[in-house]
């Protein structure tokens, strides 16, 4: 009982990682048309200005509060620079996205080199349930990403800021006639999906270590998970990464690693394959 009881936590907290990561890749997915494949490396960039703060001898804390920040104000300005540029043709855009990834996880790589850098966890220890022992750093993130999520589904549907975004991304022209600043709600968007990723590479960091090619295996299974949940809503890139989640830390409890990898992308594509809207379909929050 207490061993399933472990797994059932390791897997929830494995899940919470990817939904967090989703988050940003699939609001921008969802509300801007085209995929980021830099995202991988955006939430790369989080672990390593969490890292540089300590580094620097400053709170972890710090660090962490600063990610999001940093990587969405990085986001702002290459949405403005480059990928606006791109926005009719969504092809062009991603291949963009993809080479501004490549920019950056060399350049992490050029940084810290091919070694894998620690950072301890800000909360240290466990938390004791009888017999049973869970991580209390893994049982923050879950209480987190919960409270991140809960705060973009209200800010994306309770206040005039989401309403502005969603009106904009769905008629830009409509939304111009009004007196929307639609470059501004362009790069705005951009930046928030950039800075929940940085937030996940934050929060990640003390659980996966920091090295240059960190943010590739999250940045695929946030791929799918967008395609499996379905792209247009809030919920469905969220429920895509329930299911990713908790395949990719249920099944190497029962088979090898490499063979649970390859088995959840078989399933995905499978799924993919006989309902290519995914899970949840349609526009909205």
């Amino acid at each position: 009982m207490a061993n399933a009881f472990v797994a059932a936590f390791e897997i929830l907290s494995f899940g919470a990682i990817i939904v967090l990561i989703v988050l940003g890749l699939g609001i921008i997915a969802s509300m801007m048309g085209i995929f980021n494949f830099a995202q991988g490396e955006f939430v790369l960039l989080g672990a390593y200005v969490t890292y540089l703060a300590y580094a620097k001898g400053l709170p972890i804390w710090a660090g962490m509060v600063a990610a999001p920040f940093v990587v969405g104000a990085l986001g702002f300005v290459l949405e403005a620079l480059i990928i606006r540029r791109f926005y009719a043709a969504p092809i062009v855009a991603m291949l963009g996205t993809y080479a501004l990834g490549l920019i950056i996880r060399e350049s992490v790589r050029g940084l810290i080199g091919g070694f894998y850098l620690t950072v301890p966890e800000p909360i240290g220890g466990s938390i004791d349930l009888g017999t049973m022992h869970i991580s209390a750093w893994r049982f923050t993130i879950i209480v987190i990403t919960i409270l991140v999520m809960a705060g973009c589904y209200l800010l994306l549907s309770r206040t005039s800021f989401g309403l502005r975004m969603r009106a904009t991304l769905e008629n830009p022209s409509l939304a111009r006639a009004s007196g929307i600043s639609t470059p501004l709600m362009y790069g705005a968007t951009f930046a928030f999906g950039s800075a929940l990723a940085g937030l996940a590479g934050a929060l990640i960091v003390p659980v996966f270590s920091l090295y240059a090619d960190l943010g590739i295996r999250f940045l695929i299974q946030g791929f799918v998970a967008v395609m499996v949940g379905g792209v247009g809503s809030f919920i469905g890139p969220v429920a895509g990464a329930g299911v990713i989640g908790t395949l990719s830390a249920a099944l190497p409890w029962v088979m090898a690693p490499v063979v649970a990898d390859v088995l959840v992308f078989v399933l995905a594509i499978a799924f993919i394959k006989f309902r290519p809207q995914g899970l949840i379909a349609g526009r909205g929050v």
